[in-house]
């Protein structure tokens, strides 16, 4: 059982391996232009992008501690 799971999971990593490829040799914005205020879109857009780990880490630290406490034996 142990082996099909490990065989499942190469393979579910493998199809997005192959999925997400083509994404990252685009350029999804073009900061590269004069006057056309596409600077501006790429900076706005990499702070969302900076605001969204950050709030998920946080999330995730938040989860994770809550779930130590739940495990914890009372008294100490």
């Amino acid at each position: 059982m142990r082996a099909r799971r490990t065989i499942v999971a190469m393979l579910c990593a493998a199809v997005t391996g192959v999925l997400a490829a083509p994404a990252g040799a685009q350029q999804l914005v073009d900061a590269g232009k004069e006057g056309d205020g596409s600077g501006g879109l790429a900076f706005v857009l990499f702070a969302v992008m900076v605001f969204i780990i950050g709030f998920a880490l946080f999330f995730m630290d938040r989860i994770r501690r809550r779930a130590t406490e739940e495990t914890r034996p009372p008294g100490s």
